[in-house]
């Protein structure tokens, strides 16, 4: 299955039985503490058979003091399950805030060993703009499958590794805004960046018209320099979303095989005073 498929293979595809459709939105101001769900919306209008899939409870860490830490396997795998995911399945993922919050249940698919996944590129825009089909129906009852989890820990990078990084030749790139890269923003507290770290916004990977992801040649460029002679790259953000766009194209678009995402971000960052930012404004 094609990491990135459009609105109509989604389309020809709606009967196939053994995929699952799963919407997986959340509304979350840039710098707001709190996100909700948008599963109302989702009940407003969706794809013909899917189901909405719930980021800020059923696939977060409900222990953590950060919003969006990455669950326990078994707790992922009971989410999956319940929705019909596991041995025999494949699954499209769509959303409404310029893919990232679809890349970031692409990317924990993935660090949890499922591979037969795909992200609608455009999301709910391309569904919209090509004039598909919208239904109001509940979500499909779909049997109880088997989710195996056969982890990749090194699709994320947790702080100890953060920290390495930013010594050990590591390309890091922040995913988000130019603003709050070179400091004249502060959505997150503190001003600035993670020391040497690039900036390749997540928003700017996408049309701005139809929220697709930009041709392949254009991505490449983006981050051409950066990554030149790299043997790691780690991606981060606010909390862990919007860098799973940027470690979606690199990995599954770009062929890059060396692609960490930090999964705390600046959210885990900012708790000690003394880790350092650096600010390129004067």
């Amino acid at each position: 299955m094609k990491p990135l498929v459009d609105a109509k293979w989604v389309a020809e595809h709606l009967s196939d039985p053994s995929i699952r459709i799963l919407e997986c939105s959340v509304d979350l101001a840039l710098g707001s503490t709190a996100p909700e769900s948008m599963r109302k919306q989702w009940v407003d209008g969706h794809i013909p058979n899917s189901d909405y899939v719930d980021l800020i409870d059923d696939l977060s860490d409900p222990t953590s003091e950060l919003r969006f830490t990455m669950p326990t396997p078994a707790r992922f795998a009971a989410a999956m399950e319940s929705l019909g995911v596991g041995e025999g399945t494949k699954v499209v993922l769509y959303d409404r805030r310029f893919t990232m919050w679809a890349t970031r249940v692409w990317w924990m698919l993935k660090y949890f060993g499922f591979d037969n996944c795909a992200v609608l590129d455009g999301g709910w825009k391309s569904w919209q703009l090509a004039n598909l089909p919208i239904d109001t129906n509940p979500a499909p009852s779909r049997p109880k499958a088997t989710f195996v989890v056969n982890l990749r820990p090194y699709l994320f990078a947790d702080l100890e590794r953060m920290e390495e990084a930013l010594g050990d030749g590591t390309c890091v790139i922040n995913a988000l805004s130019p603003g709050n890269h070179d400091g004249s923003e502060a959505d997150y507290g503190r001003p600035g960046h993670l020391p040497g770290a690039s900036n390749v916004y997540a928003l700017h990977l996408l049309d701005r018209t139809t929220q697709c992801y930009l041709p392949l040649d254009q991505l490449e460029v983006l981050f051409a320099d950066m990554t030149a002679g790299k043997d790691s790259i780690v991606t981060y953000c606010g909390g862990g979303i919007a860098a799973t766009s940027d470690a979606f194209v690199l990995n599954a678009l770009l062929g890059y095989n060396n692609v960490a995402v930090y999964d705390g971000s600046l959210s885990e960052w900012l708790l000690d005073a003394d880790r350092p930012l650096e600010v390129d404004i004067t």
